[in-house]
């Protein structure tokens, strides 16, 4: 026998599972990160990400930049090869994606990439996952970073000249991302590669 009350208790748990944003797990040759994907607050930005980790867009692509105090940047197609010296050029194939939070089509243009979706105040905190851009309006595709510092100077809304929208947050294993931050390098590039193994979504 279930009262209402716990009837009314019932459709409301199940109302926050059915709202709770997707997970990433992100398996790398250094051990595995959870990451929450913020498809409330930023969901073009959310859903692009999750089109290209479900295509397998990641697997095999090496993080091309980490520096220690700052952050780890990953997604660039042409770092599958780990020495290559056009990492952090490259970029998705244009076409069409969908809008999960409102099932729209998107767009990735001009070299893949997507408009700004500037629209959430999230800060560049520790553990935070944000868009890597050339600076210029409209310029984010598959690259993004995890930060290891505070790094709001970094925010859309901060006074500065980068602009880079946070779209996700570290739930586990931060200390991994911090881990991989400090590993040698020459010019930022990690001299033992680290690779993603792959990419999978969970609750979408």
């Amino acid at each position: 026998f279930v009262t209402r009350s716990q009837s009314e208790m019932f459709a409301f748990a199940t109302v926050s599972i059915a709202a709770a944003n997707p997970i990433a797990t992100m398996s790398t040759s250094m051990g595995d990160i959870k990451v929450e994907l913020f498809l409330d607050r930023v969901p073009r930005t959310a859903s692009n990400f999750i089109d290209l980790a479900q295509s397998g867009f990641y697997e095999g692509v090496h993080f091309h930049r980490v520096i220690p105090g700052f952050m780890n940047q990953f997604g660039c197609p042409y770092a599958k090869d780990a020495n290559s010296n056009r990492a952090g050029t490259g970029g998705p194939p244009d076409g069409e994606f969908t809008n999960l939070a409102t099932g729209a089509a998107e767009k990735r243009f001009n070299g893949g990439n997507i408009k700004d979706e500037n629209i959430s105040k999230d800060t560049n905190k520790p553990g935070s996952l944000s868009m890597a851009n050339t600076g210029q309006k409209d310029s984010g595709g598959s690259q993004f970073f995890i930060n290891v510092n505070n790094n709001s100077n970094l925010d859309w809304f901060s006074s500065g000249p980068s602009k880079h929208p946070v779209f996700g947050q570290v739930t586990e294993s931060y200390d991994l991302c911090v881990k991989i931050s400090k590993v040698p390098t020459t010019n930022d590039n990690p001299k033992t590669p680290i690779m993603m193994k792959s990419i999978t979504i969970s609750g979408v």
